[in-house]
């Protein structure tokens, strides 16, 4: 097929056409065949190219859930007993363990290695329960308590590191599901867009929390594009306007990955606390590279026992028998 030389410049990815001058219809075709056949082509490359973007999932799973475990120690009712050793990732939510959720849902979203940071303490429970994903390598941080984890923020790093990542990262808290109208395909599909214009765009959730709740959660204040311009870790009501309440759950470009190695060595002398949650690494990240905000409906977080109840009763009741879901 004969194509413009100028289109043939304008999108390389039709180099493999054989080209004929501008002026030259050689092919037979019209001049407005050839723009339709152009415009045909430019499609098919978008799908293309929408189809070869790698990317990677990590999955943060070292944490030591000691408050779900002193709530487990201190409760009255012995039926949540059987819990104790578990850790909040590999917790039964409706018929499987929370973080298989997760692995189902990306491998059908085609995302061929998931990456699972664990510790040391919990290693051989999380072998056990991989053995049954190829997609699924695990990684030990090394740490035996919470007090001398290492934090997220590192593992992600460790990450990084051990499988040598240069793809984009979808990062995921652990202890983490979302309501059934979330779509990983469609957060792909908005990062896709994002990083079209800009390579250097990331993408972040965010759902709608009441007053009360932002003494628990980081807090996103963006602008009318819907950049992030801050985030405010844990605020009270009356420090900020906003109410969009951020999960652990980030889409990292490629190009902004050397960025965690530069946060961690700009607070290698902070206190634990300052580096541990990812909301403080996304703080710092947003005065430097582009951040933008993906609406949810809400999550579930499994962080204490009342929690972790009302999300297992919750799928046993909605999602028991719910195909797809998070894909």
């Amino acid at each position: 097929m004969f194509l413009p030389c100028s289109a043939v410049t304008a999108y390389p990815g039709l180099s493999h056409f054989r080209v004929c001058k501008d002026s030259c219809l050689t092919s037979g075709l019209t001049r407005s065949c050839l723009w339709l056949s152009v415009k045909v082509l430019e499609v098919c490359l978008m799908v293309s190219q929408y189809r070869c973007v790698k990317m990677k999932a990590v999955i943060l799973a070292a944490g030591y859930g000691t408050r779900l475990l002193r709530d487990l120690h201190t409760h009255k009712n012995e039926q949540f007993r059987h819990l104790i050793g578990i850790p909040k990732p590999l917790l039964p939510i409706g018929e499987c363990p929370l973080i298989s959720y997760w692995v189902d849902a990306l491998e059908a979203t085609e995302i061929s290695e998931v990456i699972v940071v664990t510790n040391d303490y919990y290693h051989n429970n999380f072998k056990e329960w991989a053995q049954k994903y190829k997609s699924v390598t695990l990684i030990n941080d090394g740490s035996s308590s919470n007090e001398d984890r290492l934090g997220a923020v590192s593992c992600l790093q460790l990450a990084i590191d051990k499988i040598k990542v240069n793809d984009h990262i979808l990062v995921i808290g652990g202890d983490t599901l979302f309501y059934e109208d979330f779509h990983l395909k469609d957060v792909i599909r908005r990062f896709q867009s994002l990083y079209k214009d800009n390579a250097s765009a990331n993408l972040v959730l965010s759902y709608t929390c009441k007053d009360e709740e932002t003494r628990k959660y980081g807090i996103l204040e963006t602008d009318e594009d819907q950049r992030v311009r801050a985030l405010r870790e844990k605020p009270s009501p009356t420090d900020t306007t906003s109410r969009q309440a951020c999960p652990c759950f980030y889409v990292l470009s490629k190009d902004t990955l050397q960025s965690v190695r530069e946060f961690l060595q700009e607070n290698k002398d902070a206190p634990l606390e300052e580096k541990d949650a990812p909301g403080h690494f996304l703080s710092w990240l947003v005065n430097r590279n582009p951040v933008y905000v993906y609406q949810i409906s809400g999550r579930f977080d499994v962080g204490n026992l009342e929690s972790y109840i009302t999300c297992d009763r919750y799928f046993q009741e909605k999602i028991k028998n719910l195909p797809n879901y998070l894909q």
